[in-house]
């Protein structure tokens, strides 16, 4: 985009206010800076020249979460969002702390096995966790012109992180039913392979019930969204181009992810990033939804009732919402819904660089789904499930495909 279309895109706002009926970081500040209609004439006087570049200004944009509430209430249709994505991109362009961010990350998601494998060091060396967050988010805050967290790192964990044994990829793996009907790419994402391979086991469990081979290709990258979130989209770009070229290659009757975030990013930001788009690029309950028969679940034992939490880029931006809940019932649970909706404040790295915004939202919409009585909480995306694992200590929260597999699968299966 360039500059006289940018400036075009931003002009379109009628200042009506209908976007800051969602957002979560207008809710937390009610500030008009700290909404979309706000953010929006601050990038549209930086793009014309009333406004100059400043640490207050690069604050109010990397403070948007990145949730896409907006994106559907906007009357002008705006695609805020990606404004914001633009915006990033131009501010951190002539930044020098901003430059070295990108230079840190590049290295470690070129590398991320070198990560993966330093964490669990410290881990059993006995680092306290808190070090270990403080370490990890310090960068950002840097590089956002925040005080970093290391030299104060006493206080409680915005999450519990625990680095597991191994990743759940290795090399190309294929993983073959007794009698296939068809044939599944799994994308399984930084969350699902470094952070919680169990529920990446989950779902090829599940899927091998149904009688499909899963493949995860050798060469997967990143999605690229971390890159995105900070407006590095030439690096964004490159990992785009580098997964189409893995997944393009797959005869597949579609490719799955657990994350949200993941699928949002290949279904909708390649296109964009690249001009290319890969096929039947689908979300875990969608595609499942369509292939379970409810007579054949086996009932969940342990827990009577559940609540649902509607991760914000599977809700807001991909549309999915009743899927979800109807895999819910499908299981024989009563769904407790909670009132109103909102964002648990996780937002990937946004829960490092703004700490604060982020427990405050997650207290928020904790004690809403605490207040439904229902015995559990279950999402679907591990970042949203490891954000309210934190705020919720007196039930557990679940992934949907636990849940799923548990009513799908034999013991032994």
């Amino acid at each position: 985009m360039d500059q006289t279309d940018y400036i075009s895109e931003l002009s379109k706002c009628i200042r009506c206010g209908s976007c800051k009926a969602y957002c979560p970081t207008y809710d937390e500040a009610l500030t008009e800076t700290m909404g979309a209609r706000g953010r929006l004439t601050l990038l549209r006087g930086l793009m014309t020249q009333q406004l100059e570049p400043s640490p207050a200004l690069k604050d109010h944009i990397f403070s948007c979460i990145l949730c896409g509430a907006c994106e559907n209430l906007c009357a002008p249709r705006i695609d805020i969002t990606e404004a914001i994505y633009h915006g990033r991109s131009l501010l951190g362009a002539q930044d020098r702390r901003m430059r070295y961010l990108r230079h840190l990350m590049r290295f470690f998601f070129r590398r991320p096995m070198l990560g993966f494998k330093a964490a669990r060091t410290l881990q059993q060396l006995g680092v306290a966790p808190q070090k270990m967050f403080a370490l990890l988010s310090s960068p950002y805050q840097w590089a956002l012109g925040g005080k970093t967290v290391f030299a104060e790192c006493k206080g409680t964990m915005p999450f519990q992180m625990t680095i597991p044994q191994g990743t759940l990829r290795n090399d190309q793996q294929v993983y073959k039913p007794e009698k296939k009907i068809g044939r599944i790419a799994l994308f399984t994402g930084c969350s699902t392979n470094y952070l919680f391979p169990h529920l990446g086991i989950s779902l090829i469990n599940v899927l091998l019930h149904l009688g499909y081979e899963v493949v995860l290709p050798k060469g997967e990258v990143c999605c690229g969204a971390p890159f995105r979130s900070f407006g590095f989209e030439d690096d964004a770009a490159e990992l785009a181009r580098k997964n189409q070229d893995v997944f393009g290659k797959l005869n597949a009757e579609a490719i799955l992810s657990l994350c949200p975030t993941c699928v949002l990013s290949i279904k909708t930001h390649y296109p964009r990033l690249t001009g290319q788009t890969l096929r039947n690029v689908m979300d875990v309950p969608s595609f499942l939804l369509n292939r379970l028969e409810s007579n054949r679940l086996l009932p969940i034992r342990h827990i009577r009732s559940a609540t649902y939490h509607d991760p914000c880029h599977l809700n807001y931006s991909l549309g999915i919402r009743k899927e979800p809940r109807e895999l819910i019932r499908m299981t024989g649970l009563e769904l407790r819904d909670a009132e109103g909706e909102g964002c648990c404040g996780f937002g990937g790295l946004f829960s490092l660089h703004h700490r604060g915004i982020s427990q405050n939202l997650l207290h928020r919409r904790a004690d809403t789904y605490v207040r439904t009585g229902a015995d559990a909480v279950i999402t679907s995306c591990a970042g949203c499930m490891l954000q309210l694992s934190a705020g919720i200590k007196d039930r557990p929260v679940f992934h949907l495909i636990e849940l799923l597999e548990e009513a799908i699968c034999d013991e032994g299966t």
